[in-house]
């Protein structure tokens, strides 16, 4: 992949990430390229990686999800290269969040998860969190896993 390809792709990546005032995850970022056909999986993730070795995102995990936002640093980046991503491009990320904000939003809101915790006895774990802060933190023990 040439230079500018991959700057491209960086490029991207922070501008996503600067249109949305909460983190996205990793499957988040993904879909929206590879659905558009940009480029592929493998790529992706070079790029994210580079964009944490760089300072240009940072990565938080909870609850077996990586949530990625933009830094200073990032948006700086972004501001003074933000002309090397055509209108084209801009345009589908827009009506990308648009038309999927509040899923978006939900998914990084409510994480949720379920263990095995014994035999014939799972532990049912849901988060809220809103503005950043986690306002309910919840774990119910149930008998199976259906139910979990």
């Amino acid at each position: 992949m040439n230079s500018d390809t991959l700057m491209l792709y960086k490029l991207m990546i922070l501008y996503i990430l600067s249109r949305v005032n909460f983190p996205l995850t990793n499957a988040q970022l993904t879909v929206f390229i590879l659905e558009k056909g940009y480029t592929n999986y493998f790529n992706i993730q070079q790029v994210i990686s580079d964009l944490i070795s760089d300072s240009f995102i940072t990565v938080k995990t909870v609850r077996n999800s990586s949530l990625y936002r933009i830094t200073d640093s990032g948006l700086e980046t972004l501001r003074l290269f933000d002309h090397l991503i055509s209108q084209g491009i801009k345009d589908d990320i827009e009506t990308y969040l648009r038309e999927n904000k509040y899923e978006l939003r939900e998914d990084v809101s409510m994480p949720a998860d379920y263990y095995q915790v014994k035999k014939g006895a799972f532990a049912a774990h849901l988060g809220v969190i809103e503005r950043g802060t986690r306002i309910i933190d919840l774990t119910l023990v149930v008998t199976t896993e259906e139910e979990a």
